[in-house]
């Protein structure tokens, strides 16, 4: 707020505040009256609760009237700001009003406007949509007309709002979900002229995520579960990602093998994206001689990481890796003692086929600590069974060796150690097997067909798979996707596919502040732009609507971001 003075009648001389905003014109700091909000007198009994209240103090949707000017402080808006101009620089809105119409009259609003409320809540404040009536209240939600989103509160047992307005945005999942194949090769090819997205290798992976209760019919099965929840249902997510971006997601069944989405997603990449030829890229439960054959048949490449255990070659490989290691390079960024990772190409044991044995500095430290611990924690359990044999505790050979067994069960026991029961006395030693166990630790194998790639890039290319493992985090952990609660299977569809598309919006804002140089994750850019607020100002008749500027990590974010206009869309009378 600034002041100035002006004579009135009389040869009276007044001061006057205003709320002014710093900024920028052609190099040089200037300052835009917001609004003048009349004479420093009358206003004096109230400019600490202004003050307060244009500070980001005191509750959300708290009035301050001051004469005929009342001020009102609203949350949230940096966030949405930023979430909505991705969405439209991404072709999301142009999309799915294409798709799915503009609205018009004695409709509620337009898909686009409806399913991106959704995608920014699931971006900006992760929850259940029966806390987005919470959400709406709190921060300043509203359509390309400037209409707000306002819930309508009404209880209904542990539902708090009406239940039609709720229902209308379950639906809207519904209606989204009917255009996810169009929106996806949409967004591919608009990525692909946007960014010059080109298409070599594609990178795929599985993930679960698990449901509270019995979950949809058909959907919802008991599997492998990544989420250490074995006695919850879950639904199976694989997500494909080209260039870090991810450009399509499949929902599978929780009890469906990896190995066997493989086909049907590359073919889903053919038939949309006419994509001809690409280089798989996939994880060890995706290597199958049935699925390899299929790619070579369809002319597609491959890189894919070997199970260490579950195949005798593995270990005639890695002791093959005798000759000279060639040290990868490091990402840049890294620090001069960081971890290194050092590789060499094997002769592999098909035509053809060429083995990469990698192997990586901090990988070996964590397996052999992992090792150690593990047999320290085996060693100790053994030698309180030998003393309770040799004092006559345990007599009965079949009990013996059922608490060897059971000891040797937990902690890969088994891999380390062996035992022996001679005339009443119980013996462990270690395994003959360690000396492979040994050897397999810090190291990982790539196998491909790939004439025309390298150690190096093999191993860079594998690496990068890492993203789609991280974007699963991001999915279940940041964008919380799970646990999920609906009881429809497209239901659940709709709930996946919103939180893929906000965790694209996510990775696009990753990508502008990276290349920014600004050091900042998306999550902590969300933090920081919560500080930039909508500022309701009713003057008489008129209510003004202006944004202050954030605090200066919070401009930083947006400069990063190539957002100068933050004014919200104002509502026509």
């Amino acid at each position: 707020m600034r002041t100035v003075k002006a004579r009135g009648g009389r040869g009276v001389q007044h001061e006057y505040v205003r709320l002014v905003e710093n900024c920028w014109e052609k190099g040089r700091r200037r300052q835009k009256v917001v609004a003048n909000l009349g004479r420093k007198d009358v206003l004096a009994p109230h400019l600490d609760s202004l003050v307060r209240i244009l500070g980001g103090e005191g509750n959300a949707g708290e009035w301050v009237r001051v004469g005929d000017v009342a001020h009102r402080e609203v949350s949230g808006w940096g966030s949405l700001c930023v979430a909505r101009a991705l969405w439209r620089e991404l072709g999301l809105e142009a999309t799915l009003d294409r798709l799915g119409g503009r609205g018009g009259s004695g409709q509620w609003a337009s898909l686009a406007d409806r399913a991106f409320v959704l995608v920014a809540y699931r971006l900006c404040q992760p929850g259940s949509e029966h806390g987005l009536a919470g959400w709406l209240e709190t921060d300043y939600v509203c359509d390309r007309q400037g209409k707000r989103w306002v819930p309508p509160w009404e209880e209904h047992g542990r539902v708090q709002v009406n239940l039609t307005w709720l229902q209308r945005w379950y639906r809207t999942l519904d209606e989204l979900l009917k255009h996810k194949e169009e929106v996806e090769k949409d967004l591919y090819f608009g990525l692909r002229d946007l960014f010059s997205l080109e298409v070599e290798m594609v990178f795929y992976d599985l993930t679960s995520t698990y449901f509270e209760g019995e979950g949809p019919k058909g959907l919802a099965k008991h599997g492998y579960s990544r989420d250490g929840k074995p006695r919850n249902r879950q639904v199976l997510v694989g997500v494909v990602m080209v260039n870090g971006w991810p450009i399509a997601h499949h929902i599978f069944p929780g009890n469906v093998p990896d190995a066997q989405t493989v086909k049907g997603v590359l073919e889903d990449l053919e038939r949309r994206f006419g994509l001809r030829r690409v280089v798989f890229v996939g994880d060890r439960g995706m290597v199958t001689t049935d699925n390899l054959a299929w790619l070579r048949q369809r002319g597609h490449g491959y890189l894919v990481g070997l199970q260490r255990r579950r195949r005798e070659e593995i270990y005639r490989l890695i002791q093959s890796a005798q000759g000279p290691w060639q040290e990868c390079p490091k990402p840049p960024g890294n620090k001069v003692d960081s971890p290194k990772t050092w590789v060499q190409e094997v002769a592999g044991e098909e035509p053809g086929v060429r083995v990469f044995v990698a192997m990586s500095q901090e990988r070996l430290e964590y397996e052999r600590g992992m090792r150690e611990a593990s047999m320290e924690r085996t060693r100790v359990a053994l030698e309180g069974l030998a003393k309770r044999v040799a004092q006559g505790m345990l007599r009965v050979p079949e009990k013996i060796g059922a608490a060897a067994a059971r000891i040797l069960s937990r902690n890969h026991g088994q891999r380390y150690y062996g035992w022996k029961l001679e005339v009443g006395e119980f013996r462990y030693f270690e395994h003959p097997n360690l000396e492979r166990e040994k050897a397999y630790e810090g190291k990982y194998l790539i196998q491909t067909e790939e004439k025309g790639l390298g150690p190096v890039e093999a191993v860079q290319a594998y690496k990068d798979l890492s993203q789609v493992e991280r974007a699963f985090r991001e999915l279940k952990d940041v964008i919380e996707m799970r646990p999920i609660y609906h009881r429809n299977a497209d239901r659940v569809r709709g709930h996946i596919f919103v939180a893929a598309l906000a965790f694209l919006l996510e990775r696009a804002m990753e990508k502008k502040l990276k290349a920014s140089g600004l050091g900042l994750s998306p999550r902590e850019a969300l933090g920081a732009l919560q500080t930039v607020h909508v500022v309701e100002t009713e003057m008489g008749p008129q209510l003004k609507v202006g944004v202050n500027g954030g605090s200066g990590r919070a401009r930083q974010v947006l400069a990063a971001l190539g957002i100068t206009k933050l004014d919200p869309p104002q509502q026509q009378a």
